[in-house]
């Protein structure tokens, strides 16, 4: 299992955010992916759930001066960092892929620096980024979870085999 996606969004979501995110969490596990997030509540909680529900790996990136056993119950590997919003970068610098799950100004940050470092960045609800000028949002959008994971799949082109196997 060495292919890491993240899941990003708000630390305090619906339940139609939470239901998502535990889907694409389940159905990255299902396809031979560990997760990397926030490691703490909302999105980032139910992605985790779904992960370690299917078997999966999950990594927490703690933001502040928090304790390994401040990470949700559904993290396995938490590293705390001291470092307030700046683990946002390392959340997604983290992964080879980012889906993001609705969220407010923090997934906006981290969207950003997926897409400065290159790391393709599927959307669900989220923000809608486009420059003056250029009218184009750099976010791939899905409308399900199973279409989040299959446009991650594209975008990275190089998936574990378990998800090439899936998509045939």
């Amino acid at each position: 299992m060495n292919t890491i996606i993240a899941v990003i969004g708000g630390s305090q979501c619906s339940v139609g955010e939470a239901k998502a995110a535990k889907v694409v969490g389940r159905e990255l596990a299902r396809r031979g992916f560990a997760l990397v997030c926030g490691g703490l509540t909302g999105v980032m909680k139910a992605a985790a759930r779904g992960v370690a529900g299917a078997g999966s790996r999950t990594v927490g990136i703690l933001p502040g001066n928090n304790h390994p056993e401040d990470a949700n119950p559904y993290i396995q590997i938490p590293i705390t960092t001291g470092i307030g919003y700046t683990h946002n970068a390392i959340v997604v610098k983290s992964a080879q892929a980012v889906i993001a799950i609705e969220g407010y100004y923090s997934t906006l940050s981290e969207i950003a620096f997926a897409l400065q470092g290159g790391i393709p960045v599927v959307g669900i609800g989220t923000w809608e980024i486009s420059r003056e000028g250029e009218g184009r949002d750099p976010i791939m959008r899905a409308t399900t979870p199973e279409e989040a994971i299959d446009r991650v799949l594209a975008a990275m082109g190089d998936a574990p085999t378990e998800a090439i196997e899936h998509r045939h």
